[in-house]
């Protein structure tokens, strides 16, 4: 395998000012590798990457303040909705998937009667983004989205077109035209596993690296978040109440499955992109991971069992992904190989931890820690590290980060995550900087498992912004 170390760095050359390159001749070294300098760009540079003044963050997060409350017809979905997000209850004790399903969209459309203007155009960005060569049949898309709804348990598929017929109101069909339609519901719920990833990352401190010794879980959700920041007019908080199988979803409104969530274990999840723009796409026998991911953390206690479990049904999701999975004792990631990469030989589905040894070159210095972006990082499975500068980027900034601390804070975490300037470069002469958080960072959530408290920084409606808030929504 080729050696990260010796990877060629064109990619890499605008982002290598924060390392302080010049345009004179020579070597330099950008976190400890040697690199050539290269000739003198007509690049123009983007500037200092950190922030002038960084804010020194508490451990605790912001109250956020509720303004209104809608609850729907039969009582199985109440929506507070707040100054930064939506607060979703759902009962699943006292009624049918269906019946929540149904009662979920009613109330949506209480709560945002504009739902439909908004998200509409939202999953057409979605569907272009990925099949661009479609123009007026949307055929591929609904082979694809009805497909993978047939493989969902008989709960998950009740709740999913119920959510859909309501919402809809009886309109069919894939049509622009301000509408959400049964169709367009679907495959809005399906996006991860039908049209596209999401490029994230994650990190757990624990141990010597925190100041109480208990587990940190970070996770930066990189979503598209719409032409017109739409996914920033609809975070949603939601709460599945299930007994035993309760969990919290952190997403968007009218999402049904996982994008991330913790159980009343205090497992949490979290879902990152991989294969979906580097692997041919295939749902044929093929089932979806953020549905299986919703199983498992209403059927497992602790972080081992949730990604024992993810990583045994790898071969049959859509796309190959990482998942970011902690407790309070353990955290991993599970890398899940779909089956036709397993197939090739080039990667294998693995449930990574802190000692698993890493791709020859891939360096991480930091005990009781663990880093995820998105390409695989075990030895000798797929490398998306080596000619990606935005994998390799993030995955040593955060190594730098953490080793400039021998413990941190909840406090120290947030500032250390919120420090880069978020809207640089992609001007007229302007290279794109690979940063931690970016423009596309809708949510940076932080599970404390010291305190049991999650906190998360919602994108504004305005978009990305220096100014960060951490939000605290409750306990886990």
């Amino acid at each position: 395998m080729k050696s990260i170390k010796n990877i060629i760095i064109g990619t890499m050359g605008a982002t290598l000012i924060l390392g302080g390159l010049t345009g004179c001749s020579g070597t330099a070294l950008y976190n400890g590798f040697e690199v050539p300098v290269q000739p003198e760009s007509t690049l123009s540079p983007v500037g200092n990457l950190y922030r002038e003044e960084l804010t020194e963050y508490g451990d605790e997060g912001t109250a956020d303040t509720v303004l209104d409350t809608f609850t729907s017809d039969n009582g199985a979905c109440t929506i507070k909705k707040l100054s930064r997000y939506y607060d979703v209850t759902l009962d699943y004790e006292n009624y049918s998937p269906e019946e929540a399903g149904r009662a979920y969209a009613e109330t949506i459309m209480k709560a945002f009667p504009d739902y439909h203007a908004v998200i509409e155009p939202y999953i057409y960005e979605n569907i272009y983004a990925q099949l661009k060569d479609l123009t007026d049949d949307f055929s591929a898309v609904e082979t694809r989205v009805f497909a993978l709804t047939e493989t969902l348990r008989d709960k998950d598929r009740e709740e999913l077109l119920a959510f859909a017929e309501e919402l809809s109101g009886g309109v069919h069909g894939y049509a622009e035209d301000g509408v959400i339609s049964y169709e367009e519901a679907v495959t809005y719920n399906l996006i991860p596993e039908a049209l596209r990833g999401t490029a994230c990352s994650a990190l757990s401190l624990w141990g010597e690296k925190t100041a109480s010794g208990d587990p940190i879980t970070v996770r930066l959700l990189d979503w598209h978040p719409g032409s017109n920041n739409q996914m920033g007019r609809t975070h949603a908080v939601i709460h599945a109440q299930k007994g035993e199988q309760s969990y919290t979803g952190i997403s968007f409104l009218g999402f049904v499955s996982i994008v991330s969530a913790v159980n009343n274990d205090g497992v949490f999840a979290a879902i990152l992109d991989v294969g979906s723009l580097n692997e041919d796409y295939s749902c044929e026998d093929r089932k979806c991971y953020t549905y299986d991911l919703k199983y498992a953390l209403e059927e497992f206690a602790t972080a081992k069992e949730v990604g024992e479990f993810m990583v045994a049904n790898s071969a049959d999701y859509t796309w190959s992904h990482n998942l970011i999975i902690s407790d309070k004792d353990h955290s991993f990631c599970a890398e899940d190989a779909v089956k036709q990469l397993q197939e090739s030989g080039k990667g294998y589905s693995i449930l990574r931890d802190a000692d698993t040894p890493l791709l020859s070159g891939l360096s991480w210095d930091n005990k009781d820690s663990l880093c995820v972006v998105n390409s695989f990082a075990s030895e000798g499975n797929q490398d998306f590290f080596t000619g990606n500068a935005h994998n390799l980027v993030r995955f040593n900034k955060y190594n730098e980060w953490v080793a400039s601390k021998d413990r941190f804070t909840v406090g120290e975490l947030k500032t250390m995550l919120t420090k880069e300037k978020v809207n640089q470069g992609l001007g007229k002469g302007e290279a794109a900087a690979q940063n931690v958080r970016r423009r596309g960072t809708v949510q940076i959530i932080i599970v404390d498992y010291h305190t049991g408290r999650i906190q998360v920084s919602f994108i504004s409606p305005e978009g990305a912004s220096d100014d960060v808030v951490f939000t605290d929504i409750g306990t886990y």
